[in-house]
């Protein structure tokens, strides 16, 4: 099965709530909702549950916890070690601020720039065996074909991944940071990034890398959400090592890995190291793919003389 886009899909499902809120999509999604299935996600009782890692010295401490940003209902996590962390921390840290003006501020960026210019369509940028395959998934998904032409393939390549999932039970507000934030609302909350940052990440892509995650996104459509099942699955055994596989199976794509997975890696670990230097305890929550496999948070940190252990 060649999935090129598994890492990226796990970063974007944080999207979710506030793409299907826009304007544009609102309407079709009303009208072409699909009964959800019942999901099927193995989550039975493993000895060690979601991995989280510790990084410390003598004052300060840093936990690292990999999440899903889009989950069924029905998976239990936050328990142990997961619980523990979280309580002795006296900041939180997720990728981007989920707070209240988070939604608003998404939506006006993704509608800001994931647009085409007037002039321009998707499926218009698209040849005859592209559009094909384009518009028999949009099809199976139950969309219009020309329902994502005024949006650039970046923004339609995150639609088409999430839609099947949310129609089959996923969401972001099952979400492991959704849980996390319920958990933390007496700490400080803050960020990695930024939203404008997260969704520069996708378009400032060229488009033939933007194009390519469109169309493995349709190639695929049949097939998401048992690849995500299967990655749920890893994740709340804690099995990070084929977490890792699952997750860098076909990155064939050098420009995006770089820009969506390892050049924010390498930046996070070096906000770390320097972070170390001020007392406090933070609970640092990444998507899980930043913490598994090659060029991981860890791995950097490790390479640059720290000791990263593993906690659960």
């Amino acid at each position: 099965m060649n999935i090129p886009y598994l890492r990226q899909l796990s970063t974007s499902l944080v999207f979710a709530a506030t793409l299907l809120s826009a304007p544009a999509l609102a309407e079709h999604h009303a009208d072409t909702a699909i009964e959800a299935e019942a999901v099927v996600v193995d989550t039975a009782p493993a000895p060690a549950g979601p991995a989280i890692w510790k990084l410390a010295d003598e004052d300060t401490t840093i936990y690292l916890f990999g999440t899903v940003h889009a989950l069924p209902d029905g998976v239990e996590w936050f328990k142990g070690d997961i619980a523990e962390a979280l309580a002795a921390s006296d900041t939180i840290m997720t990728e981007i601020k989920m707070d209240d003006s988070m939604a608003a501020e998404m939506q006006q960026l993704l509608l800001a720039k994931g647009i085409l210019p007037a002039d321009q369509t998707l499926r218009s940028m698209m040849g005859d065996e592209q559009r094909a395959t384009y518009d028999a998934a949009m099809t199976k998904i139950g969309m219009p074909v020309n329902a994502f032409d005024r949006f650039e393939p970046w923004y339609a390549g995150m639609m088409m991944s999430m839609l099947p999932l949310i129609q089959q039970g996923y969401s972001a507000e099952s979400g492991v940071e959704k849980v996390l934030m319920a958990h933390a609302a007496d700490k400080n909350q803050q960020a990695l990034e930024t939203v404008d940052y997260q969704i520069a990440v996708f378009d400032t892509l060229p488009m033939d890398s933007q194009m390519a995650f469109l169309i493995d996104a349709a190639k695929n459509i049949d097939e998401i959400k048992g690849m995500l099942d299967a990655m749920v699955a890893e994740w709340v055994e804690g099995d990070a090592d084929d977490l890792a596989k699952l997750m860098n199976e076909g990155m064939t794509d050098p420009m995006l890995a770089q820009r969506l997975l390892y050049d924010r890696n390498q930046h996070w670990a070096t906000w770390m190291q320097q972070r170390m230097e001020h007392p406090g305890t933070l609970f640092v929550a990444v998507g899980a793919g930043h913490l598994a496999g090659q060029n991981s948070v860890q791995e950097l940190l490790e390479n640059a003389g720290l000791e990263v252990t593993r906690v659960q």
